[in-house]
């Protein structure tokens, strides 16, 4: 297949596809949502194929966490398409509608952005949210998966493709490469894809950001931190760093460092209760010097009898070890780094400078320090006594989302429908010429009219 051209016939058909209905493109929803229930077994045995394939070559554990595409994976995809579906229309909608002069109208109107090329790694279920948030924002995507999980992808895709053919798309409005050298293909594509998403790791984000001049959404990575501050309560403090690393720990959203605030009353109660939390949750500990001090200090208090039997009620140890801030990373596994901040303004300055502005969190009781650290914090999501898990397009009702943006520009944030929207200016006249208005002949207005 030559990327080039079967993408040249999608940006012909791309502007059909925007004019599509809104209820053309919701029922082409209906019947992605129930073709995927009728097909799941199909589904699940070309996916048992991708996870024997990942299990015989020696796949990271974090990797097949995500390829896995079971009940759970086809329940959730399924009710965002639900969710989707009962979402206003993103297309159409008036944001802006002045008079500029007397009969002459100006506004502006959300539109598709058109071509989409979305380039992701081992995530079935991106790929119908993807593919379903195209459809219903009248997008036509160019999807390229990893392949570790090409089979799930294809089958998915050919049953996506023959419900929206069904529902009365044109034919190439949407598009599916597995082969490797097809991405360079695609990156090359510039004029005819409108926009770039990469999901995937900081160097396979890297990869496509340095190699095409086509506008790149996304991020790189997924450092989240929670800053547990002087008036944090302890109780809430484990639960949702517990939540935050443990619930899927290959997402990027997942916490990977902890800010401790240095009040001795704050660390005399809530590092012992940290230190057996996570020992109990199998999490390994990466700190500074003064974080593993104390749990040295914690274990020559409290000892552990390695030699009693596995009973549930002998405490296990937790794994930990020393290394300097700079190490600190995103793990994408039970591994969390950890270190001590004199306040709160320090922290927000160690989230800015060594965060990849993702989702980052306080644990606090006081109001006007939330407060404070939301406004410094220079991330898409700053949270206050919640996990970063719920950084997602789904948890914010978004119906799903193509992925999670940390640039400042366009969208921000889980990218859901408004993200992939744009718009145009509309101005209206009657022989209306600048001529006239340069000359003084006339003047304008600017009256609104919404």
């Amino acid at each position: 297949m030559v990327v080039r051209e079967e993408v040249r016939k999608m940006k012909s058909v791309a502007p059909l596809v925007a004019g599509l209905s809104n209820e053309k493109r919701c029922n082409a929803l209906i019947l992605i949502a129930d073709r995927l229930e009728e097909k799941k077994e199909e589904i699940f045995i070309e996916n048992k194929k991708d996870l024997d394939f990942a299990a015989q070559n020696g796949v990271a554990e974090s990797i097949v966490k995500r390829l896995k595409f079971d009940e759970g994976k086809l329940r959730d995809v399924v009710a965002g398409i639900k969710q989707l579906i009962s979402l206003e229309d993103p297309i159409g909608k008036l944001t802006l509608h002045r008079e500029l002069d007397t009969d002459l109208i100006l506004k502006r109107i959300t539109c598709p952005i058109g071509v989409i090329g979305i380039i992701f790694e081992a995530r079935p279920d991106a790929l119908v949210q993807i593919s379903t948030l195209c459809i219903r924002s009248g997008n036509c995507p160019v999807l390229k998966g990893g392949k570790e999980t090409t089979n799930t992808n294809r089958i998915l895709f050919n049953i996506i493709y023959e419900a929206v053919l069904e529902a009365g798309f044109p034919e190439g409005c949407m598009l599916a490469v597995e082969q490797h050298n097809e991405i360079d293909e695609l990156l090359k594509c510039e004029g005819l894809v409108d926009l770039l998403i990469p999901r995937g790791s900081n160097a396979f984000v890297r990869y496509i950001m340095d190699n095409t001049h086509i506008p790149v959404m996304g991020h790189a990575d997924g450092i989240c931190h929670i800053y547990v501050d002087e008036w944090a309560d302890i109780d809430t403090a484990i639960k949702v760093i517990l939540d935050a690393k443990t619930q899927y720990t290959a997402a990027c959203n997942a916490v990977e460092t902890l800010l401790i605030n240095r009040n001795q009353l704050l660390i005399k109660n809530f590092i012992p209760r940290l230190i057996e939390a996570l020992a109990e949750n199998g999490i390994k500990l990466r700190g500074t010097s003064e974080i593993t001090a104390l749990a040295d200090e914690f274990y020559k208090n409290h000892p552990v009898n390695t030699e009693a039997d596995n009973s549930e009620n002998v405490n296990q140890k937790l794994d930990y070890e020393t290394i300097d801030e700079s190490e600190f990373k995103e793990y994408l596994s039970l591994i969390v780094s950890a270190r001590f901040v004199d306040n709160l303004d320090e922290a927000a300055d160690f989230i800015n400078q060594h965060g990849s502005h993702h989702t980052d969190c306080i644990i606090t009781s006081s109001d006007d320090n939330a407060d404070r650290f939301m406004q410094l914090v220079d991330s898409a999501g700053v949270y206050r006594n919640c996990s970063t898990r719920f950084a997602d397009g789904f948890r914010y009702g978004f119906g799903a989302e193509v992925g999670i943006s940390t640039s400042k520009i366009h969208a921000r944030g889980p990218v859901g429908l408004e993200g992939l929207v744009t718009y145009k200016y509309m101005l209206t006249g009657r022989g209306h010429i600048v001529g006239e208005y340069a000359s003084g002949q006339k003047s304008f207005h600017h009256k609104d009219l919404l």
